[in-house]
């Protein structure tokens, strides 16, 4: 047996991510959009986590990487829900049908469109 404590996931239960988090993380996605559109994706496959592939798949409307990612709509906006709002603002966002997650995404698709990266 061991003596190591078990591991608490405790505290990540009351962090609430900052309207500064989420427009960083927001930013973020909005570069790595804007670096795909000029490089295409394998040169991020390898690079990125699944989670961040399919934020970027889901901010370019690009369905093909989604289902290649086996990813859907529902699925990446509950994962980016917790990046947004922490543990307990995420489920008050999925029982509400996060509508704060989607109003999120929109606001990168208008940045994304400001920075010349609208779907083609």
């Amino acid at each position: 047996m061991s003596d190591a404590e078990p591991v608490s996931w405790k505290h990540l239960r009351t962090r609430t991510p900052s309207d500064g988090d989420r427009d960083a993380l927001r930013a973020e996605l909005v570069e790595r959009a804007v670096a795909v559109r000029e490089k295409g994706w394998e040169a991020y496959r390898s690079e990125w986590s699944t989670g961040e592939l399919a934020g970027v798949a889901y901010l370019l409307a690009d369905a093909a990487m989604l289902e290649e990612l086996e990813e859907h709509e529902g699925s990446v906006l509950t994962r980016f829900a917790g990046e947004l709002y922490g543990f307990n603002g995420a489920r008050k966002d999925i029982a509400a049908g996060l509508v704060g997650t989607q109003a999120w995404f929109e606001t990168a698709r208008t940045a994304l469109a400001a920075r010349g990266g609208a779907d083609r």
